[in-house]
């Protein structure tokens, strides 16, 4: 599996200035408008250079959310415990200019990954969170129980704070009181 991801990571890294312009093309005009040609163009290459790379848009914005997820969740403190991991990476895509743009204009290109499949991005975050949980089981700090589930479980209630904070955020609740709790949530599953 690793050796796979190492190889996609490697593929996204050749196409660096492609999704460059793919993203500057969904920021810009967003999903709907944005075309392979539009992004060879912004590119500055031929069209066949960008439909070799991908066949159709839907490969091409996989690669581009892989890369831009990825990068926030590589971004983070490797040397943080679990829960401020989680909820940096929480607060990162809830500020991501990507993120923010499509769930604004384009919600519909997040579904096939709450409703129907994980994407690669969440599983490189379920390896991490999978792994901080075994060594936090190992030494004591978090509590049994099966780490796979307990990941799982974690990153679909970060997802309740990733894709729908914004919605509960008011005169009364503030985003800092959503987070302080979110922090409680976290750090209240993973205890001993």
């Amino acid at each position: 599996m690793s050796s796979l991801r190492n190889k996609d990571a490697a593929r996204i890294a050749s196409l660096a200035s492609y999704l460059d312009a793919a993203r500057d093309c969904l920021l810009d005009i967003g999903w709907r408008r944005t075309t392979l040609t539009e992004v060879a163009r912004r590119a500055g290459v031929s069209r066949m250079t960008i439909y070799r790379a991908w066949s159709d848009m839907s490969q091409l914005l996989g690669d581009l959310m892989t890369r831009e997820w990825s990068g926030i969740v590589a971004a983070g403190d490797p040397e943080a415990g679990i829960v401020d991991r989680v909820l940096d990476t929480v607060r990162a895509l809830r500020s991501n200019e990507l993120f923010v743009r499509i769930v604004e204009l384009d919600p519909e290109l997040l579904l096939p990954y709450l409703l129907n499949r994980r994407g690669r991005s969440q599983d490189l975050l379920l390896d991490l969170i999978e792994d901080a949980i075994r060594a936090g089981q190992a030494d004591g700090s978090i509590r049994t129980g099966d780490p796979v589930v307990m990941a799982r479980s974690l990153v679909l209630a970060a997802h309740g704070f990733v894709l729908s904070g914004h919605t509960m955020v008011d005169d009364e609740v503030s985003e800092e009181d959503l987070y302080d709790e979110a922090r409680l949530v976290v750090t209240r599953v993973l205890a001993p």
